[in-house]
């Protein structure tokens, strides 16, 4: 019963970082696979083809100052669920660090009984504070749309539960059960085979975590049920339009990042549907207020983080999402305006 009791208040904490960090990407369909062997020569990349067997990753980044290195692997989600990662490179660089920073998170500090007491209020949220059906909310083109996907990646005996569930999470859920059927995955595997690595090794994990205190949670959940329906509307419809367009090229993108290929990657678009997502967040001000904070600390707390590693230790490793070290304004960027060497991978 306590088991229970304990993953029913993870899940709470879970639906309101989630709810408050919301950012959905999109995924591919089902698509054809071929085996790869680990030391086969690259193939050309096809739209319609997912690469499976074992496969290296890109090359990681080399930050330096004084004689110390920070060696940064960019991660990649969705990749082939058919797909195992190793790399032997990766293997030798982190028996040589003195630390591995662990990917940036967020933790909510709700409290535990005090989370069980807003389940009533969360289970509301999750429905439109009207109790409108999908039907009755969307305009009936993009209902008709959001219908053929939903039976396209839930079959035609999902349940009807989901047409009251408000457009804001429909849209998580399409994306969620979209993704299971692409043949790709946003699964942990990269990062659950560093921490292998990193445990074979004796080499200590820091984690870095911004820890969100949730003063008041059932005010965050009331303020969740103030986001304009005509928001989370948009959020939907451009993750709609994501998965209708974009499944060719983000199986290539997952191609290309089991292939290595960085300059592929570089040239690569993201379209991003996320930005219609925050803004219906940022619609609530005091909603707008906590994603901004959040995420402005996120970075900061990685930031720290890098310059304490590359002060105390000789060798350290860190994972980033690749999107955001392509960026010109990212993670690389914001690294070399602190006086540190970049060198892009070979």
């Amino acid at each position: 019963m306590r088991q229970r009791t304990q993953r029913t208040s993870r899940r709470l904490k879970q639906w309101i970082i989630g709810f408050a960090l919301f950012a959905t990407t999109a995924c591919g369909t089902a698509a054809a696979r071929i085996d790869i062997a680990p030391d086969a020569p690259a193939p050309q990349v096809l739209d319609d083809v997912l690469v499976t067997g074992v496969r290296p990753g890109p090359g990681m980044w080399r930050i330096a100052k004084g004689g110390h290195e920070l060696w940064i692997l960019g991660t990649l989600e969705p990749l082939p669920k058919e797909m195992s990662w190793r790399s032997s490179a990766v293997e030798m660089q982190i028996a040589a660090s003195q630390a591995v920073l662990a990917p940036p998170r967020v933790s909510a500090d709700i409290g535990f009984f005090r989370g069980l007491t807003l389940l009533p209020s969360l289970l509301r949220a999750r429905s439109s504070p009207d109790h409108a059906t999908l039907e009755q909310t969307l305009p009936h083109d993009l209902y008709i749309r959001w219908l053929a996907l939903r039976v396209k990646y839930l079959g035609s005996g999902s349940g009807s539960g989901d047409e009251k569930t408000r457009p804001m999470l429909a849209a998580l859920d399409l994306y969620t059960h979209a993704l299971d059927q692409s043949g790709l995955t946003s699964d942990e595997r990269v990062w659950n085979e560093i921490e292998r690595i990193a445990h074979d090794h004796h080499v200590r994990i820091e984690p870095v975590t911004l820890n969100l205190q949730i003063k008041d949670p059932k005010e965050a959940i009331q303020n969740l049920e103030q986001i304009p329906r005509a928001a989370e509307i948009g959020c939907l419809q451009t993750t709609i339009e994501r998965l209708e367009t974009d499944l060719g090229p983000m199986r290539q993108r997952a191609n290309l990042w089991a292939l290595g290929d960085i300059e592929g990657l570089r040239a690569a678009s993201y379209p991003d549907e996320r930005i219609a997502c925050e803004d219906a967040f940022f619609s609530v001000p005091a909603l707008r207020e906590q994603f901004l904070r959040a995420k402005d600390g996120v970075i900061d707390q990685w930031l720290t983080a890098a310059d304490r590693a590359l002060e105390q230790n000789a060798e350290t490793f860190a994972v980033l999402p690749i999107a955001e070290l392509l960026q010109a304004d990212g993670w690389l960027a914001r690294l070399r305006a602190r006086g540190y060497t970049v060198e892009d991978p070979h």
